[in-house]
């Protein structure tokens, strides 16, 4: 395998969300070990989802993922620190790739190698959508966790966006740990109560 196949597709779950983190999936696939049915995340139900997951942690060449938390988000903005989830996730591939495509209009500073942003990439390109769709799963499965260690705030179920049901807990119980506080909707709620 010569390193100019080394490519690296990139994308992130959860920038909008009012809770939770964000997190990024960084997959470089292997030549020779192709997978079909590889698109967009939200393009696929979430059968299919978990059985591509399945098989992209057992083909591809490497993968990484990488979060950052509701408190760097609040420090750093969401914008900056969807960029430190991107670089962490790169980083946990354990490979420096010869190029990165990330979903999105958006590159971060400090890659290891030359990269560029593909609008829609997460179904255009088998690497990006191969990202796309761990990230996702991750993102969800980290969500229903937490929605048992913060019960009543429907985390499970909405994955923290900013959905009715999200609202009214929030105007009923107030932000908890994973809330992300310099999110209006938030820090309106905890003034409220305050």
């Amino acid at each position: 395998m010569t390193k100019s196949h080394l490519l690296c597709g990139v994308d992130e779950a959860g920038r909008g969300p009012w809770a939770g983190p964000v997190a990024a999936a960084a997959v470089i696939l292997h030549p020779d070990r192709p997978i079909t049915g590889l698109n967009d995340s939200k393009k696929l139900t979430e059968k299919k989802r978990v059985a591509l997951e399945a098989e992209i942690r057992e083909k591809a060449l490497a993968f990484g993922l990488g979060w950052a938390s509701p408190q760097e988000i609040d420090e750093l903005n969401i914008r900056q620190a969807t960029h430190l989830a991107w670089r962490r996730a790169i980083e946990n591939t354990g490979i420096t790739p010869d190029f990165i495509q990330i979903d999105g209009n958006d590159l971060p500073q400090g890659l290891p190698c030359p990269a560029e942003a593909i609008i829609k990439g997460d179904g255009k390109i088998a690497e990006i959508s191969a990202a796309s769709i761990l990230v996702k799963n991750a993102r969800d499965r980290l969500m229903v966790e937490l929605d048992e260690t913060y019960p009543g705030y429907g985390f499970a179920k909405h994955k923290g966006y900013g959905v009715k049901a999200h609202s009214e807990a929030l105007a009923t119980l107030g932000p908890c740990a994973v809330h992300r506080m310099s999110f209006k909707p938030v820090s309106l709620s905890a003034r409220r109560l305050a």
